[in-house]
């Protein structure tokens, strides 16, 4: 199962296996409100691994406490952070193997 921010299906071939066999993918909506620290900080955290497990990607976009939305967008030694249009709730999606997923709905406060 994909999830609407991305996709992690790629093409099978005999003897190899489905990316959703090795990569999972974890979601959230929240209403949660972030401080642009806040969520460097979390972003920060995610790219450096801390226990939150193979992090490949994540996105989303997130209700500021001030300001413009934030839309955010994670890989491996890069990370984007900006302002834009709102939409009805936040969304985040992480994708990545051995995902720990309390520790990441703890570190977005969901």
């Amino acid at each position: 199962m994909s999830h609407p921010l991305f996709s992690t299906k790629l093409h099978d071939h005999e003897g190899h296996h489905h990316a959703d066999d090795v990569f999972t993918s974890w979601g959230v909506e929240t209403a949660h409100k972030f401080t642009e620290e806040e969520l460097k900080d979390i972003l920060d955290k995610l790219a450096k691994g801390d226990g939150y497990g193979e992090v490949l990607r994540a996105k989303g976009i997130v209700t500021p406490v001030e300001g413009e939305w934030f839309h955010f967008d994670l890989v491996p030694e890069e990370t984007e952070l900006r302002r834009g249009a709102a939409d009805y709730t936040g969304r985040i999606c992480v994708i990545g193997a051995n995902l720990n997923e309390d520790k990441i709905k703890e570190l977005f406060h969901v």
